[in-house]
Parts: structure tokens; sequence; C-alpha cells
């Protein structure tokens, strides 16, 4: 049985973009773009670990998430569940912390960046205007 791996990303919009983040060379899936976020860790819930995480990443406090998004995607050595959370920024700027580079970005600008996999439907539906 592989392990699953839960992780909560935040979709944080600010005036019709959205803010990604590139991961750092020499990580898993180093120097694709994402949606900000990390692993639960044990004993929180995934809205403590976003809330956690993104003040860890990004410097940034913010509001209550809003799920909106489960993807569950496998590797060849994992399976990880990612839940998308919406969220704004209550407090803070983004600064990229622990990623290698922010932008905020139009969803019909994300086409130009490599996203991992897992991420693709939850790009198709911001560009659809679902969020």
């Amino acid at each position: 049985m592989m392990k699953v791996i839960e992780v909560a990303a935040g979709i944080i919009v600010l005036e019709g973009r959205y803010l990604i983040a590139r991961r750092k060379a020499g990580v898993h899936l180093g120097g694709l773009w994402e949606f900000p976020g990390g692993k639960r860790e044990p004993g929180e819930t995934l809205e403590e670990c976003l809330q956690r995480e993104l003040w860890e990443e990004l410097n940034v406090r913010i509001g209550h998430p809003t799920p909106f998004q489960i993807v569950r995607h496998e590797y060849p050595e994992k399976i990880v569940e990612l839940h998308f959370f919406r969220c704004r920024i209550e407090a803070g700027v983004a600064i990229a912390l622990d990623c290698a580079e922010l932008r905020w970005v139009y969803p019909h600008e994300m086409a130009a960046f490599e996203f991992p996999p897992a991420d693709q439907p939850v790009i198709a539906a911001l560009q659809q205007g679902k969020v």
C-alpha cells in the first residue's frame, strides 16, 4: 500500500490575479510552479496546515480558507491528495521565503508556466471562471 500524503494548497486571489510559487531546484518537482501550501502535520486540520504553511513560506496571514477542490494524484513512489482552498491575505505582503520565486498571474496567463499534473484541474477551473 502506497503512502498517501495530504497537502493543503491556497488559491490566493487579489484583484483577479492568483499567487503562484516556483519550487526550489533540487526538490521533488523542482522548478515547477504551484499554488503555495504544504504537507499536513500530525494533529492539525488541513485549514491549520494551510495557515501555517503560508505563514512559514510566504510571510502572510490568511482568513478562513474555503474548500475548493480535491485532487488525488498518483506518482510512482507515492500518492498525493491535494486539498485546494480559496483564501485571501489578511495581513502581510507575500515574499518568497521558502520557494524560488512568486508571481501574481491571471488565469489566462497560467499556460505559460509549467505546473505539476496534479494542479491542472484547478488551473482549468480558474480559466473557466469556476472560482
